[in-house]
């Protein structure tokens, strides 16, 4: 699931980003290698042990924590994001599905739907995807086993067709290339400079809400070990490294082709380095990632509203989803949307850290809603929006960018409401 989740409609997004952002080969190789290992530890070290020790979804274990209103709010924004990121690869397959069609494409400068013809191939990709994630979790996973290994494939196949057309004949011309033509270290119009620590984060970071905001409980609660958090390296260092890498190097090509234009279609460059394979590769990676985040996000509005059907509210959540896809901006930038997306939700997963290992050692209740069966945590929502709230003070004031606040607010979270249920507990004790 990992490895077909992580090599997917994204890829075809992000690795083309990067070389729009002006990133150098050097801070790319070595930004990734590092961001992703830290990815893989926090895995299996965050969201493994606790998920195999309690065996109940994330929505769960936030409702024994901060109760059910303050979790219902929780589980909406989830489930927006859920439903933005879903969008986004819904997004990347329609241009890929539009190819026989002459589809127009959207420019990285983009925000609104481009086209009426755009609209239609968005619900049309969106159904499909929409029906296969309502049919659930082993429906979902057996899409992704059967469409990861030949993805991978297609992708390194792509990426090394056309290294000829930026010069690259022979082993040894690769590095002088990819600093020459592919990641120069200048940014396109309109594009910011990246460096290493904006890879480094990135990686670590654009899965966040998964791995330090814990939503990936609901997975690996089906573990049999909390080491199956190392299995995230199956999607790590072949989709968010190779598969980067890959798409970055069709987007140079396609840079070349165009003489630098905005316009940003994964379907068409896919094909334009593949051909049929490289389009359907496109379609079945938005896919891939699409169908596991809808479920997801089914799972947040089912807690929400828990005598709804399943695939009743999978349906509304993949129509939500669907109607997000329409607009380009979710892909123009999804780096920061990603960022965003885990900013927002990560300090709950130190809610959680602390409240299962930290309080049992201090003598600290733990499941404090549930055991004084309230319905809403003040301690718990004061960390929340507080640790929000410097985050948004540490942009504004010092100008920190977004991809560099969740290392600071995950401490400032632990801060917060370690220190606030000291004092609470102890009052009240």
């Amino acid at each position: 699931m990992y490895a077909g989740e992580h090599t997917a409609g994204t890829e075809f997004v992000i690795g083309p980003l990067f070389v729009a952002h002006g990133v150098t080969a050097i801070d790319l190789i070595g930004g990734l290698f590092f961001g992703n290992v830290l990815a893989v530890l926090s895995w299996a070290f965050l969201t493994g042990p606790i998920a195999v020790r309690e065996r109940i979804t994330l929505y769960f274990k936030l409702e024994k924590i901060c109760g059910k209103n303050l979790t219902l709010v929780y589980n909406l924004v989830n489930a927006l994001m859920f439903c933005f990121l879903a969008g986004s690869m819904i997004s990347v397959s329609a241009t890929a599905v539009g190819i026989p069609f002459n589809l127009p494409m959207a420019k990285l400068t983009d925000w609104l739907p481009t086209s009426f013809s755009w609209v239609i191939t968005v619900f049309a990709v969106g159904a499909v995807t929409t029906v296969v994630a309502t049919l659930g979790y082993n429906q979902v996973s057996k899409v992704a086993n059967i469409a990861a290994p030949w993805m991978i494939l297609v992708f390194l196949a792509a990426a090394i067709a056309v290294l000829p057309e930026l010069g690259v004949t022979r082993v040894s011309d690769f590095w002088e290339v990819a600093n020459a033509k592919i990641w120069t270290g200048t940014p396109l119009e309109g594009q910011s400079k990246f460096t290493f620590w904006h890879v480094l984060f990135f990686a670590w970071f654009c899965n966040m809400a998964m791995h330090i905001g814990m939503a990936d409980m609901s997975v690996l609660r089906y573990a049999k070990s909390w080491k199956s958090g190392f299995t995230s390296a199956g999607g790590m260092f072949v989709g968010h490294y190779f598969a980067w890498l890959a798409s970055g190097i069709l987007y140079a090509v396609f840079l070349q082709k165009s003489q630098s234009s905005l316009e940003f279609a994964p379907g068409p460059i896919a094909y334009y380095a593949a051909g049929f394979a490289g389009a359907a590769c496109v379609i079945i990676a938005g896919w891939t990632t699409a169908n596991p985040t809808i479920y997801r996000a089914g799972l947040a509005v089912q807690a929400v509203l828990p005598n709804s059907k399943t695939w009743k509210v999978t349906l509304i959540v993949g129509l939500v989803t669907t109607l997000a896809a329409c607009f380009p901006a979710l892909v123009m930038r999804l780096l920061d949307f990603v960022a965003l997306y885990g900013l927002l939700l990560m300090p709950m997963g130190a809610i959680i850290f602390i409240d299962f290992w930290v309080f049992p050692k201090l003598g600290i209740q733990s499941n404090l809603a549930e055991l004084r069966q309230w319905k809403w945590n003040w301690t718990a929502a004061l960390t929340w929006f507080l640790t929000l709230g410097v985050c948004v003070f540490i942009n504004q004031r010092f100008g920190v960018e977004i991809f560099f606040l969740g290392l600071p607010g995950w401490f400032v979270a632990v801060f917060i409401y370690l220190g606030s249920n000291l004092i609470f507990q102890k009052k009240h004790a």
